[in-house]
């Protein structure tokens, strides 16, 4: 069977994707053809429902059930893991200021940007880009407000720049809940026991990437963005943990408890096909 599997270029990504996607496990039948592209590309093909298999933002998934189910592996969650709002300046920052600020942001459909709407729900002054512009689009004062995701954690004050908030400590103090950002959504058109397969192998592909670590495979430097192998530990680190391997009873809590957030900020509640029980495959 061949199917198309979509994910980012990030190293979180590419580590767990490594020994799927190159061979270096048996993948029992099933070949992988490839596309990496930015999170909010995939968010948007998701919509489509244009992969098999693909990385996503759990408000593109929550938007997409039409299409995907949610695979229990390989999924980022956690907490100390949310993005963060900076700007280039030291000053403090009231809410009012905040919400009055031009703020960029990695994409209308980014856990990001449900994440800076549930702190600031009053604020309206956003532009979506890229998230590897963000910095940039700060530092030649393009935007007053930035909220960064991915490797910019550990980037942003080297560039000059200042945290005003981390919006994921902000989710854990209110919701008592990690933090769920992105996950593996398999198309339903995929029967069910090919789709546990995937599951299967996905985690067989984490496990081996853990098999040499920390040594950084070729696969993720090639597609890291000229970070030093210090930050893309830091990355690995931080977005691949045990919910990766497995969602497990918090894990999905924790989304359910964000998709109840994104029904409230987005749809307002009652819109037709997000009513369904199940998000999980």
């Amino acid at each position: 069977m061949k199917l198309t599997l979509g994910f980012s270029p990030c190293p979180n990504d590419t580590f767990i994707f490594d020994a799927l996607v190159n061979n270096k496990i048996d993948t029992e039948g099933f070949e992988f053809e490839t596309v990496l592209a930015d999170v909010e590309t995939l968010n948007q093909w998701a919509l489509q429902g244009k992969l098999d298999i693909t990385k996503l933002s759990f408000p593109a998934f929550f938007s997409s059930l039409k299409h995907y189910t949610l695979l229990s592996a390989g999924s980022a969650l956690g907490k100390g893991v949310g993005p963060l709002l900076i700007t280039d300046s030291q000053q403090e920052l009231t809410t009012d200021q905040i919400n009055q600020a031009s703020v960029a942001l990695p994409g209308a459909n980014t856990t990001a940007n449900l994440l800076f709407s549930f702190a600031y729900p009053d604020a309206q002054d956003k532009k979506f880009m890229v998230f590897s512009d963000i910095e940039e689009a700060l530092i030649n004062k393009e935007t007053d407000l930035g909220v960064i995701i991915h490797e910019n954690r550990f980037t942003y004050r080297e560039k000059g720049l200042h945290k005003v908030k981390d919006l994921g400590e902000y989710w854990e103090e209110k919701m008592e809940s990690p933090i769920p950002l992105g996950g593996i959504a398999i198309n339903q058109s995929i029967i069910r026991s090919a789709a546990l397969k995937v599951n299967e192998l996905i985690l067989k592909s984490l496990e081996f990437a853990f098999t040499n670590y920390p040594l950084i495979p070729d696969y993720v430097k090639q597609h890291s963005q000229e970070m030093n192998e210090d930050v893309m530990r830091q990355h690995i680190e931080l977005y691949v943990n045990g919910y990766t391997k497995d969602l497990g009873q918090e894990g999905k809590n924790a989304i359910l408890a964000l998709f109840e957030v994104y029904k409230r900020t987005f749809t307002s509640g009652n819109s037709g096909f997000l009513e369904r029980e199940s998000l999980f495959s």
